[in-house]
């Protein structure tokens, strides 16, 4: 497996991090704070902060207790500028057991994101639980500073989240097993959901497990694919992740996302490779 060598230089401080990922101007609307940028340039959103915000907002619509989300579809439709936000959801298809929802993410009158929602209703004792009995990795303890990518070891959605690596690393080539947790609240003055510290995170899956040097290749993800067989527990949640490009420039990057209690789903990426 090829390395990348360590850089000794650090994130920013958690003292000098905003309050969230994203403040809320009125329903529907939010200020993006720096919190949510990527390593590839300071006017970017990373794309993990505004797909959990449009989870949240799939989420929270029309809620009925005993509904919940099962399977999430995003599509990433451009670069997302720190910009204001603003979210609109409607139902695609009703129903008491079963029902589909559409959103949008839109900045700068663009729509930056389109997403699908099946929720599926619950009943406990309807169905025999047929799990996967593998334990995954515990959760380590406390980590020196997370160094990133070469050229990129510090941005604010880096530091936003506290990483601990049980294998591989950001400044790695190759397959990662990760432990996550939100530093900041996704939305300011509101706990962060279970659902949204998963999408939070899960869209780093193609940077974790990145297969070329992010200096002379660039991966880009087109969508994100969540199904979740059941909703994680707790403020941890982590992913295992592996990377796998064709020589024709399109890639692959696939995860399977575990909490305190075991693993609760899946997640896929489709990427667009190419040198920079």
């Amino acid at each position: 497996m090829v390395r990348r060598r360590a850089t000794k230089r650090v994130l920013l401080h958690q003292r000098d991090m905003p309050e969230s990922f994203y403040d809320q101007l009125a329903p529907g609307r939010f200020r993006s704070n720096p919190a949510t940028v990527g390593p590839w340039d300071k006017s970017l959103q990373h794309g993990g902060p505004p797909a959990a915000l449009i989870g949240r907002t799939l989420e929270q619509f029309a809620a009925r207790p005993g509904l919940r989300v099962a399977r999430i579809s995003i599509e990433i439709l451009g670069p997302i500028r720190l910009d204001e936000l603003s979210v609109e959801v409607r139902m695609v298809r009703p129903g008491e057991r079963i029902e589909l929802l559409e959103a949008t993410a839109s900045a700068g009158g663009r729509t930056v994101l389109r997403a699908n929602a099946w929720r599926l209703r619950t009943e406990p004792g309807r169905s025999p639980a047929i799990s996967v009995e593998e334990k995954p990795p515990a959760l380590p303890a406390e980590q020196p500073p997370t160094i990133f990518f070469t050229g990129a070891e510090s941005f604010p959605y880096g530091a936003a989240l506290e990483w601990r690596f049980v294998e591989g690393n950001y400044s790695a080539l190759g397959p990662a097993t990760v432990w996550t947790r939100c530093r900041i609240p996704l939305v300011s003055g509101e706990p962060i959901s279970p659902l949204c510290r998963a999408l939070a995170m899960v869209d780093s899956a193609n940077g974790i497990s990145a297969e070329l040097e992010l200096k002379r290749w660039t991966f880009v993800p087109v969508d994100l694919t969540l199904v979740l067989h059941r909703h994680p527990r707790g403020e941890w949640v982590g992913m295992s992740a592996r990377t796998l490009i064709e020589p024709d420039g399109v890639g692959m990057s696939f995860t399977r996302l575990f909490d305190q209690e075991g693993y609760f789903g899946r997640s896929l990426h489709t990427l667009y490779v190419t040198p920079r």
